[in-house]
This record gives structure tokens, C-alpha cells and sequence, in this order.
């Protein structure tokens, strides 16, 4: 449902945008890290059932649980409203962020990939290397790896974080950011 409603106000918005220059603001709008803003700025972690355990682990404040309970609100408004209720919900918490994204965002991993394709050389590969902390909190360390080699890494609270920050580190090595 998020998807395509931003779709639709992102083609009305730049109608002569090409697919290429609409995906980069695209996925910056319905990523999960967004999703996990708008349930904050709601206050959805308060009405979250969970357990004392992941309650007590910061799970009410935790990006990939407000971002699954915020597109499950979507879907719940979407069941009982229909697709004018989402729609509107969508529209009046997204939009603000539609207007202050002036440029098409990139992220860290498609900056490097573009950058990697410019010069010839193969997409990079991102490969767990650790794993550790608490079920409730795990800490992933991921490694990236350009040509067969370990060129940088990164650790976060999330694979897909962890992929990002080792694709920073290695484009701030090439002097690329």
C-alpha cells in the first residue's frame, strides 16, 4: 500500500522523471528506517504488546520493529478504511518528508555500486563475518568485498545498516564521499 501510494505521488510530483531518477527517492521514502520515523512522530511504540524482555531491550523505540508495526497500521487502516483512509494517512506523514528531500538521496551502497560500474569492476559482495549480542539485540559485523578481497567493514544493529556503514567506510577510503 505505502508503495503505491508514494509511486503515485512521486509520478504526479516529476511526471518527466525517468524510472532511474524516481527510485532513489522512492526507496529513501517507503524504507523501513522512514516507516520507523513516522512511528515515532505518531507514538506508536507506546501502543506496541510485547514482551518485558524486548520492552526492557529498547524494542518500543527499535527502527525494525516501528517500521513492521507502522506498514501494519497501514495495512490495518487500509482493511478498515480502504484505500482513501491509507492514502490519506500516507499522504499527511510522508509528504512533509517528500518536501525536504531536495535532491534524490543516494545511499552508501548504490553510490558504490554506480562507481564500481563506471570503472568496470564487478558489483561488491557483502559477507556476514560476526554475529553476536542477544537474540533481542544482535550486532552484525558484515564485510565488504570488492574483486575477491576484503576492502572494508561495517557493524550495526542490522545487516542492511551494517552493509551501508561498510560501504561508507569504503567509499571515504577512496575518497569517493
Amino acid at each position: 500500500m505505502l508503495g503505491l501510494v508514494i509511486a503515485e505521488i512521486l509520478i504526479g510530483r516529476f511526471p518527466q522523471s525517468t524510472e532511474g531518477e524516481l527510485a532513489p527517492r522512492f526507496n529513501a521514502l517507503v524504507r523501513k528506517e522512514t516507516c520507523a520515523e513516522v512511528a515515532r512522530q505518531i507514538d506508536l511504540g507506546k501502543a506496541l504488546i510485547m514482551s518485558r524482555g524486548e520492552s526492557q531491550a529498547g524494542g518500543r523505540d527499535k527502527d525494525a520493529i516501528l517500521g513492521d508495526a507502522c506498514e501494519a497500521l497501514i495495512a490495518a487502516i487500509y482493511s478498515d478504511g480502504g484505500l482513501s483512509a491509507a492514502e490519506a494517512f500516507i499522504k499527511r506523514y510522508w509528504t512533509p518528508r517528500l518536501d525536504a528531500v531536495e535532491v534524490p538521496p543516494r545511499d552508501p551502497k548504490t553510490m558504490l555500486q554506480e562507481a564500481l560500474q563506471s570503472r568496470g569492476i564487478a558489483p561488491p559482495e557483502y559477507t556476514l563475518r560476526e554475529r553476536c549480542g542477544p537474540d533481542h539485540a544482535p550486532v552484525f559485523t558484515i564485510a565488504l568485498v570488492v574483486n575477491g578481497e576484503d576492502r572494508s567493514h561495517g557493524t550495526a544493529g542490522s545487516k542492511r545498516a551494517a552493509e551501508q556503514n561498510a560501504a561508507e567506510e569504503y567509499l571515504r577510503q577512496e575518497g569517493l564521499l
